[in-house]
């Protein structure tokens, strides 16, 4: 494999000279050796060393993400916002799975600031953790003194610039909509209760089921995973406590799918018997039977505002985006049916694991 050295004899000019070409120096180079230079590198295939560029450049051109998962369908509609800003500015994306894991995410923004990256980017929910969001907010605030800069999609408690679902308005648009038609026994699927989007989500929910005289008691919530069989189990358990529900509403749109599989497998028709609605409206959201209506986040515009923050020219207040939710309805949701009194028989154990 060809070297530096090799392109610069090859060329005829120093290794330094040759370097300034490769690596886009600021410093000026006549036509003629810029020439030699490149005609050298095609020739002997010469492939420059990545990391290498990045400490000769003036500029950093990476940027970091760290996402809870991007095999998440609501993680993958961000990357994919964040994506196309950055392709669009020639930056390279350096994504990193926290797995919902505090300590990972904290090794994540350390080694993504060894890697000297332009930005960083935290895509999910923030924790219910206050010696862990201090320890990140140490780590942050280290990161930007070095000119790195930090967007945050979905609440943290970091003061800078921020992109932000409107969850708490999301949960209360599916209590009114349950409300108005009918419906008073109403199980919730949520998600993990360290995450500030499960709070806000069952903060929004819980308004609108006061606001017509209902509530929305401790037996008629199951926290899980935020994925299909998390939504599975979930459903399986509050059914058991209580089979006279008539609705349910699932914290994303992946617990949706699996509380539809534990109804299904339990023949309990949607919406006949009883609604479904689901959260963030994913692309599968509507392919799958019935339907789903679901409360609708623009995930691919978050990516692409939160990504144009970090790119975007540097201010000293910090900018804080909020973007609304709004209900779409299909065919999981209907009028509240009259409740047996007979318990729902138990699901068959292959459909509703967890």
């Amino acid at each position: 494999m060809a070297t530096l050295s090799d392109v610069a004899r090859r060329a005829g000019v120093s290794p330094a000279t040759a370097s300034r070409v490769i690596n886009g120096s600021s410093k000026p180079v006549t036509d003629e050796l810029r020439e030699r230079v490149l005609a050298a590198v095609a020739e002997l295939q010469y492939v420059p060393n990545a990391h290498a560029q990045l400490l000769a450049r003036s500029h950093r051109s990476a940027v970091g993400v760290i996402v809870h998962d991007v095999s998440d369908p609501y993680f993958a509609e961000i990357t994919r916002g964040l994506q196309r800003v950055a392709s669009d500015r020639g930056r390279l994306l350096m994504i990193c799975n926290s797995y919902r894991d505090p300590d990972r995410e904290l090794e994540y923004v350390e080694l993504l600031r060894g890697h000297q990256v332009a930005a960083l980017i935290l895509a999910g929910s923030g924790y219910h953790d206050e010696a862990f969001t201090r320890q990140l907010n140490e780590k942050l605030a280290a990161y930007e003194t070095t000119g790195g800069r930090v967007a945050v999609i979905g609440r943290h408690e970091h003061s800078g610039d921020a992109v932000m679902p409107d969850n708490r308005t999301g949960g209360y648009l599916a209590g009114r909509e349950l409300c108005e038609l009918g419906h008073r026994a109403i199980g919730v699927v949520a998600g993990p209760r360290i995450l500030t989007t499960t709070t806000d989500r069952l903060d929004g929910l819980r308004q609108a089921l006061r606001e017509q005289g209902r509530d929305l008691p401790d037996r008629r919530i199951r926290y899980a995973e935020f994925d299909r069989d998390g939504g599975a189990g979930a459903t399986a358990r509050l059914l058991d406590a209580d089979p006279e529900l008539t609705a349910i509403v699932a914290l994303n749109d992946s617990m949706a799918i699996g509380a539809l599989a534990t109804l299904r497998a339990r023949s309990l028709p949607v919406p006949q018997r009883i609604s479904v609605i689901g959260f963030d409206d994913m692309p599968i959201a509507r392919d799958v039977t019935p339907p789903l209506t679901t409360v609708r986040l623009p995930l691919v515009d978050m990516g692409v505002r939160a990504m144009s923050l970090v790119l975007g020219a540097d201010t000293l207040s910090p900018r804080v985006e909020m973007l609304p939710a709004e209900l779409v309805r299909r065919d999981t949701t209907g009028p509240a049916a009259q409740s047996t009194t007979r318990p729902a028989p138990r699901a068959r154990r292959a459909d509703t694991a967890s």
